[in-house]
């Protein structure tokens, strides 16, 4: 029997104790008259007063020093001391709780608050009840799990051991909440649109495919919501967003995972230039909610986000993060022998477009630290962006880097039925070549726009990756509660 199986084989038979005993260690609920938290503000108090107080949680550590055992335990606001005394609870008492409760149970105490001769605070225990037994042992503070992908197979684990891995959950929770109230202050509303689509539109990626019984019908996991929302723009709801599951069948690195969390928000009368204030606005309004402040530290770096962020073309930067002399004059074969020569890798379907964004995200992205608002992409770039009025071979697009991360997409909407029509058949002609990560042809979504869609400018924030930045994480993976992973026995 191995040393876990022992543990267990020992929690199997105290669990049988407490039933034999008539005590049902696992009861329908608990009444707690304090949180932890609640009793530490009002310690000074409940202690003066001698209050009885019931706390309760899963105990953490515990100490058997004879006629006194001393434990902490937690509630998830904090963590506490208790202390049973022999001459307070009688030796029965005193020999039961050691002979039932392990690190890892849940119990409930009724008792006073007060202090021990070294100052600290806690609760001393005149009677308590089982709320669960634990029947597996948690791994050790100091040498628990070392392994990533078992901390992330085991995230409950990894919250419950990891201050670090529980505070960056916590401050993702408040970004949530954040990002939502900024919207919501600036007169947006919250909408909700299908995850499960008969096309998997608004983004160039590769879908998940599903099959719907009742319907006998092939279905897509949503790629993004973008369609849906400017549908709504055609409704007639000026300002609307999401933020939920977005879903795309390709690869795991550390700035991507199949199933990943994506904010959308649409601004009918608006357009790309006046989003990128907004984002600015948005962004800066982040980062002094979690710090503060306007300064933070990622990856080693100082990220300022209070001066204005760096406008800057896409062509400009490849001409000074590269030695592309002239970006606009090469076409498809010399991008093709550029990226060879950088070891970078490209398929015969590439369009020339494509390389260029390959090119750029390998070797100029990584390198913009700064907040930085990349501008002026080609055309080809995005089947849903506008043209520039002053220059039709660029769409009026934006994206945001902070870091060395892609936080947000965006772009004036394009809004002209016939020009999107001519857009898809673009995207078709791509995967003709064997570009497979297009959009569909969508013509419910261009019916819709011929009723009349309002100018727009839309924007795409990748949650998980503002959440990496703003916690200094290097891998999404540590900001996703339960990422994706291969099953063991694969």
């Amino acid at each position: 029997m191995s040393s876990l199986e022992s543990i267990i084989h020992e929690r199997l038979k105290k669990l049988a104790y407490l039933r034999d005993e008539g005590i049902n260690p696992f009861p329908e609920s608990a009444e707690f008259s304090h949180t932890i938290a609640e009793s530490e503000r009002a310690f000074d108090t409940l202690a003066k007063e001698n209050n009885m107080v019931t706390l309760g949680g899963r105990v953490t550590t515990f100490r058997n020093q004879g006629a006194i055992i001393f434990f902490n335990f937690t509630d998830g606001t904090g963590v506490f001391q208790g202390m049973l005394r022999q001459d307070e609870v009688g030796k029965s008492t005193l020999q039961f709780f050691e002979s039932a409760v392990d690190v890892g149970d849940f119990i409930e105490l009724d008792g006073m608050l007060t202090k021990t001769k070294r100052g600290e605070k806690t609760i001393l225990v005149t009677s308590w009840r089982m709320l669960a037994k634990s029947l597996r042992p948690l791994p050790e503070k100091w040498h628990g799990l070392k392994d990533t992908e078992e901390r992330f197979r085991k995230r409950y684990l990894d919250i419950l051991m990891n201050e670090e891995v529980r505070e960056r959950f916590l401050t993702r929770a408040k970004i949530l909440a954040s990002l939502r109230r900024f919207l919501e202050d600036d007169g947006f509303i919250e909408v909700e649109t299908p995850v499960l689509q008969h096309l998997a539109g608004g983004a160039t990626a590769k879908p998940f495919q599903t099959h719907y019984n009742a319907l006998d019908s092939d279905m897509f996991l949503r790629i993004a919501p973008e369609l849906y929302l400017k549908e709504l723009l055609v409704g007639g709801f000026p300002k609307v967003f999401e933020m939920g599951r977005n879903f795309r069948n390709e690869g795991i690195d550390v700035t991507h995972n199949p199933e990943f969390t994506m904010l959308e928000f649409y601004e009918a009368y608006s357009d790309a230039k006046r989003q990128q204030e907004k984002v600015e606005s948005l962004v800066r309004a982040m980062v002094e909610a979690v710090y503060g402040g306007t300064h933070f530290t990622y990856d080693g770096q100082d990220i300022n986000a209070e001066e204005p962020f760096r406008r800057a073309s896409l062509y400009d930067l490849l001409k000074e993060h590269t030695d592309i002399i002239d970006p606009t004059a090469l076409g498809r074969a010399e991008y093709v022998e550029y990226a060879e020569k950088h070891r970078i890798s490209t398929a015969p379907s590439d369009s020339r477009e494509k390389i260029i964004d390959t090119i750029y995200k390998k070797i100029v992205k990584p390198k913009l630290f700064q907040p930085t608002f990349i501008i002026d992409y080609p055309t080809a770039f995005s089947p849903f962006a506008k043209r520039q009025e002053e220059n039709p071979d660029l769409i009026a697009r934006f994206q945001l880097v902070i870091g060395g991360l892609e936080i947000v997409n965006a772009f004036s909407e394009l809004n002209d039925p016939e020009e999107q029509r001519r857009r898809y058949g673009a995207e078709e002609k791509k995967r003709a070549k064997g570009e497979m990560d297009v959009s569909p042809a969508d013509e419910a979504y261009i019916e819709a726009m011929e009723y009349g869609m309002p100018p727009a400018g839309g924007v795409g924030l990748g949650v998980d990756r503002l959440v990496m930045l703003l916690t200094d994480a290097q891998n999404i993976r540590e900001v996703i509660l339960f990422p994706t992973l291969k099953q063991k026995n694969e």
